[in-house]
């Protein structure tokens, strides 16, 4: 049996959960969806990076189920964990969550990474010592409460997204009221972490991570330009490896994207599937086609052309998300 249940709160109006039972009426499993229509997106998108069925161990469920559950026709996804078993099978496309796992400490993961031939946290070392001769002291903190760093991290990251030509997603309200919440949220197994740098006193790096009971999960991240020379942005993603030796964190997912600097300092990967779920309807016939013309266009030898119609859907999920 499979039912959907709409969440409370003033920003849940477009939110259901199917809650999967057994035949003795007990919860099996759970799937919350944002929807519209008879259109079902993750909940958070775009501020989700991992999507997935909630489920005990082994449950197989009929994917229509979900869809009835939900009264939708469609349920689109873009990072649905490889492994969940019921929801990978459709999709469309699959990208990597690059991770680094530090169960042995920060020393062993250094000789790894050196063994398997990577040089960046090499690299990261010397230019924290030209950073440190020039600048003045590098300074690391974890956890922490400044609201004056908090600020300036949404500034920055609001001038990268305008600079690149991407879509500022802090104008809608309810991506800045999620934000701050998870700031100011300092659970021991859930909540916000904010890390920062400092170079001389002054701010040159800051990060908001989402920890969960042992991972902490790259968010948003942002640099001051003034120092960019200096890569402050790995030098504090090698100072928050560092800390981990001393709390209840030995993971650090950095997320999908295909970036060089995560490719070095990763050291595992979990793989994300892109896709939907549909049932015969003109909803689903539209995503189906879009994605055939995407694959289409992606197979031909346009170099980057080929990218555009992958880059329209996602920009247009964008918006869907945020509005």
């Amino acid at each position: 049996m499979a039912r959907a249940r709409g969440a409370t709160g003033k920003k849940a109006s477009d939110i259901k959960v199917a809650i999967l039972r057994d035949d003795e009426g007990q919860a099996m499993g759970f799937l919350p969806a944002r929807v519209r229509a008879d259109v079902g997106m993750p909940v958070g998108a775009p501020m989700c990076d991992y999507q997935a069925l909630v489920s005990a161990p082994g449950v197989a469920v009929d994917p229509r189920r979900l869809l009835a559950a939900l009264h939708v026709h469609r349920l689109d996804f873009c990072h649905m964990q490889a492994d969940d078993e019921t929801l990978s099978r459709h999709g469309r496309g699959r990208a990597d969550s690059w991770i680094v796992e530090v169960p042995q400490g920060y020393a062993a993961y250094e000789a790894q990474r050196r063994t398997a031939g990577s040089g960046v946290l090499k690299d990261i070392d010397k230019k924290r010592r030209k950073a440190e001769r020039e600048v003045g002291p590098a300074v690391f903190t974890a956890m922490s409460t400044s609201r004056g760093d908090f600020d300036q991290l949404i500034a920055w990251k609001r001038a990268q997204l305008v600079a690149t030509g991407q879509t500022d997603y802090f104008r809608t309200p309810w991506v800045q009221a999620l934000v701050e919440d998870l700031f100011e949220t300092r659970g021991e197994t859930f909540g916000g972490g904010l890390y920062t740098l400092h170079l001389g006193g002054a701010l040159a790096a800051v990060h908001l991570h989402l920890r969960g009971a042992h991972t902490l999960h790259g968010w948003l991240i942002a640099h001051s330009p003034a120092f960019e020379r200096y890569s402050p942005g790995l030098m504090l993603f090698q100072d928050i490896l560092k800390s981990m030796d001393s709390g209840p964190y030995d993971r650090l997912d950095l997320g999908a994207g295909d970036y060089r600097f995560k490719r070095e300092l990763s050291n595992a990967r979990q793989t994300v599937v892109f896709g939907f779920l549909g049932s015969p309807s003109p909803a689903a016939f539209v995503r189906s086609a879009a994605y055939g013309v995407r694959q289409m266009v992606e197979a031909l030898p346009l170099g980057r052309m080929s990218e555009l119609p992958g880059k329209a859907m996602r920009r247009l999920d964008l918006l869907r998300g945020l509005h």
